[in-house]
């Protein structure tokens, strides 16, 4: 599907014209699949809580439960600095697991791995709450020397530009996150 096909409000719309096409659906799939490979070694026949990061992660962490071939506990985490922004402000807690961490793993399933404060707080979150251990996956980790200290992703799928990056699950103002690729302004 090309990006002239997709059907989009105007803002989308116009942003689909000027943007690049940094890793299409196949690009995608593949490395998910790998993940979930990797994640299945790591695990070693152990159930993790697996917890999507809403909203971003959501497109993600069903593409990657279905690459991992064990068992998950499935809970969800809505933490946000954005608030409908391109820039972060404080963290703002909209949903937190009701799972019980106590000496688990957790598995974070997120679309990016960008600055990394959100990311961070949930980690430290779960942690709080008596994880074992907590592995983060991210679909994309963008390249840039501003991560916040103390934080990385176990598991990444592809890297991406310092750009503003949208698509399979990440938003364009609140919109596309249902394009099948990744997007670069």
């Amino acid at each position: 599907m090309s990006k002239d096909s997709i059907a989009a409000r105007p803002e989308l719309a116009d942003a689909l014209r000027i943007a690049d096409l940094i890793h299409d659906r196949a690009r995608l799939e593949a490395a998910i699949a790998s993940m979930g490979s990797a994640i299945d070694t790591a695990l070693n026949g152990e159930v993790p809580l697996f917890l999507s990061v809403m909203n971003g992660g959501l497109i993600f962490a069903g593409a990657l439960a279905l690459a991992i071939g064990g068992d998950l506990e499935f809970d969800y985490v809505h933490a946000t600095r954005y608030r409908n922004s391109t820039q972060g402000h404080e963290l703002t807690w909209i949903k937190r697991p009701r799972a019980d961490m106590s000496r688990r793993t957790v598995l974070l399933a997120d679309d990016i791995l960008d600055e990394g404060y959100t990311l961070k707080a949930i980690r430290d979150f779960c942690l709080e709450q008596g994880a074992r251990r907590v592995l983060i996956a991210v679909l994309c980790e963008k390249m840039h020397n501003r991560t916040a200290p103390g934080i990385h992703a176990d598991f990444v799928g592809v890297q991406v530009p310092d750009r503003y990056v949208f698509g399979f699950g990440m938003d364009y103002y609140e919109q596309g996150r249902n394009l099948p690729g990744i997007y670069a302004i």
